[in-house]
């Protein structure tokens, strides 16, 4: 028996061995793919004139409003005559349509008209500063100053940088005599920031490409930045994410309805305890998490990046995907990456403090993954909630987007350029977890890809719509040499 007990334990320990062995032969083999940093020319760029530009563009306060009666077009108006005087080339040389209240649509013909044409998006509008709050911004938020590196103002990073990024690139490669043999539009939209899809200059500029019928090879708007991820010795990358999907969004009012009456004779539920019920149901029965596949191929492209011995661990993610889809489903920004998720935002009942509510109600926001609807999200609540007699409204909805894929023309450009740029650059598809402009055109376009070549920290990154929005300087530059290489490569 004893003999035979130390077989045993041999056998298991050979068997570990051979396990351990195989995992580090694994982890050995576990190489991001093999690439040629493409050697790209130096590309000018006036970075003293389009700090100059963007400076003063921030200066012009382009605000959109659900409301169209309260914007004050005059701004757009001075944004678009402050767009003819500074780039003189671009409307000289390219076709200008105004579209609808303000969005711009300039066409710039290609050689060969057989090839479909390429868009590069952007918008002109930004949110307003919160009020009371101004006093907190370091800089005047529509001051456009330039100070400690940055570039401070509403729109600075949102996205006055990315379309005056744009123009820069356009307007150089046209002083340098560049023809494109595809065509490309250039599309700026007025109103991306009030997320009204039906009346928004982006779906307005579709509808007239697709009654002309334009489709487009590819699209490139606002989206995922260049983020340094810095773990220690572990990983040392410059993660650019480029969003392939967006989730949709839903507001829906719910509902429930009680006898009135005075608060001294209380029911034992009254209509507020009643969507109390609806609340916690829904925030106890969350959406069905999952590891999508675009969330699967961040993490190994990002896996085969990392050092010795952590690809132990990141070769074997396959094996590991119960236990990083628990640990992201108890932390909010990567849970949301996962699911459809759950935001309980308004409440209302009783007009008065000893009124029994006849009706309380509850605003419940809902970010849709794609390959759910907005019908399946008022199923959900349905499902869900142990209170049947509720009234559900959809006050707002846009459906998610399509997946564009990884395989294209488009994507393999970027890819290229980034790596070519600084092979520290890791290019990965992400979930775009807010709106853009870019999912209005799905009419006229599969290639669709939220990407702004932009190097920005997390925490500058939370500036956005927030207090004391600004852009480093440093990142300026390698922002119009990457449109102005995008668009070489896409159009020669």
């Amino acid at each position: 028996m004893k003999q035979a007990g130390k077989i045993a334990l041999g056998a298991a320990a050979a068997a570990v061995g051979a396990a351990v062995s195989a995992t580090v032969v694994k982890a050995a083999m576990y190489q991001p793919e093999t690439r040629e940093a493409k050697a790209f020319p130096e590309e000018k760029v006036d970075l003293d004139r389009y700090k100059q530009n963007l400076s003063d563009a921030l200066k012009i306060p382009t605000i959109s409003d659900r409301d169209p009666e309260k914007v004050d077009w005059r701004q757009f108006e001075r944004f678009h005559a402050f767009l003819r005087e500074r780039y003189p080339q671009i409307h000289q040389n390219l076709s200008l349509e105004i579209v609808g209240k303000a969005s711009l649509m300039y066409f710039w013909q290609g050689a060969d008209p057989s090839l479909d044409p390429i868009a590069m998006l952007a918008h002109q509008d930004v949110v307003p500063v919160t009020p009371g709050t101004e006093s907190d911004w370091e800089h005047d938020p529509f001051g456009g100053e330039e100070a400690d590196g940055f570039i401070w103002g509403r729109g600075a990073l949102d996205i006055k940088n990315h379309l005056i990024g744009v123009m820069e690139a356009v307007e150089t490669l046209l002083e340098e005599g560049f023809v494109p043999q595809r065509s490309v539009y250039i599309l700026f939209g007025h109103n991306e920031e009030t997320m009204e899809r039906e009346t928004s200059g982006a779906t307005l500029m579709c509808q007239l490409l697709k009654e002309r019928g334009v489709h487009l090879e590819a699209i490139i708007d606002e989206g995922g930045a260049i983020l340094p991820v810095r773990v220690g010795k572990i990983l040392n990358i410059n993660l650019a994410g480029v969003g392939i999907a967006e989730k949709g969004y839903a507001d829906f009012e719910i509902s429930v309805d009680a006898v009135g009456g005075h608060s001294s004779q209380p029911p034992k539920h009254t209509a507020l305890g009643k969507i109390a019920c609806v609340i916690r149901d829904l925030e106890n029965h969350q959406f069905k998490a999952e590891l999508t596949p675009m969330m699967q191929e961040l993490f190994d492209r990002i896996g085969r990046r990392v050092c010795f011995p952590a690809k132990l661990i990141t070769c074997n993610l396959p094996l590991l995907k119960p236990l990083v889809l628990e640990i992201m489903k108890q932390i909010p920004p990567a849970a949301c990456m996962t699911r459809t998720t759950t935001g309980v935002t308004m409440a209302s009942g009783s007009p008065a403090p000893n009124v029994l509510p006849q009706r309380a109600t509850v605003n419940v926001n809902f970010r849709i993954m794609p390959g759910e609807t907005i019908a399946d999200v008022e199923q959900h609540i349905r499902d869900v909630s142990s209170v049947k007699d509720i009234d559900i409204k959809l006050i707002k909805g846009k459906e998610p987007s399509a997946i564009s894929p990884t395989d294209s023309k488009a994507f393999h450009a970027i890819e290229d350029i980034c790596f070519g740029m600084d092979q520290k650059n890791l290019v990965a598809p992400y979930l775009v977890m807010g709106g853009t402009d870019a999912c209005n055109y799905e009419a006229v376009c599969e290639n669709i890809y939220r990407y702004s070549p932009f190097m920005v920290n997390t925490s500058l990154l939370l500036t956005t719509h927030g207090t004391n929005e600004r852009i480093p300087v440093s990142c300026m530059a390698d922002g119009v040499a990457f449109f102005k290489r995008y668009i070489r490569a896409m159009c020669e």
